[in-house]
């Protein structure tokens, strides 16, 4: 789950607080000024009642007309994709979704926007962010943001990597190059999204990805290809920094070198988390 708060601390921890056991990672970017917590339960309804947990404490702690973050946003919660680990409870991930949106239209009133399988449509979450209460009315709830709360995209959809690579200096029209050269809907790699973004705090830039379909674009292959653009126009990259977790699978696909720079170790793989709770894989919550 994405919310859009990165930067207190006490705020932080009595949100990701509220989620009990179900809480496996929280990853926190003050420039992006957002969090993403990732939920696993053992249980089918564990993490979607953990969902609901989290985002009453969010709610009541988040202000979004006070907001100022780097990161594209439309509300408080911000995104709740969850994912059936298992490929054959596709149906409870869809299931979750929908009445997690429902819940969240009825119980705080705030829009709910269905993305991913999630949506009749199969909408994707750069088309909901770019038509939210233009193109398009929400699914659930009011016809406008709640005025503290804003809005929420919600969806089912297969484990993906969120990825950052960061770029010395402050450049931002090169970043923003890069990820127009990377991202699949300008022509770059299947299955990558990208925004080139500033981080104030820093003095850098960062070519910001999601990487949604595994089997055609990996992570080595993903952030190689951002290097490439970036040493080609003269700047140098950071550093790696994965966002929440990634599927074992993915991890073991890249190279040992590529592993070792950018520091992806087990420890960061969902599998490895979920072992760690004694937990079989059951549905999650991610970013």
């Amino acid at each position: 789950m994405n919310i859009s708060e990165g930067r207190d601390d006490l705020v932080i921890a009595t949100i990701a607080g509220s989620c009990g056991r179900t809480l496996i990672d929280v990853h926190t970017d003050a420039d992006h000024h957002r969090s993403v917590l990732t939920l696993c339960g053992p249980n089918e309804a564990d993490a979607p009642l953990a969902a609901r947990a989290l985002t009453d404490a969010a709610a009541s702690r988040i202000d979004l007309a006070r907001h100022r973050g780097v990161h594209p946003r439309l509300g408080a919660v911000d995104v709740v994709p969850f994912v059936a680990l298992d490929p054959t409870t596709d149906d409870s991930a869809v299931a979750a979704a929908r009445a997690f949106a429902s819940w969240i239209a009825d119980a705080h009133g705030v829009p709910a926007f269905l993305y991913g399988t999630a949506d009749p449509a199969g909408r994707t979450l750069p088309e909901v962010r770019r038509d939210a209460f233009g193109h398009r009315r929400p699914d659930h709830g009011p016809a406008v943001p709640h005025p503290r709360l804003g809005a929420v995209a919600v969806g089912a959809r297969p484990p993906l990597v969120a990825i950052n690579v960061e770029v010395e200096g402050p450049d931002l029209d090169l970043v923003r190059r890069v990820a127009g050269a990377v991202r699949e809907r300008d022509g770059g790699l299947p299955g990558v999204r990208a925004l080139g973004l500033e981080l104030p705090a820093a003095g850098t830039t960062q070519v910001s990805m999601n990487l949604v379909d595994l089997a055609r674009t990996g992570i080595e292959t993903a952030c190689t290809e951002v290097e490439r653009h970036v040493t080609a126009a003269g700047g140098r990259v950071r550093r790696i920094e994965l966002v929440g977790l990634v599927p074992a699978a993915a991890r073991d696909a890249c190279s040992a070198s590529f592993l070792e720079r950018s520091g992806i170790t087990e420890a960061h793989t969902v599998e490895a988390r979920v072992r760690g709770r004694g937990r079989t894989p059951g549905a999650v919550t991610g970013s």
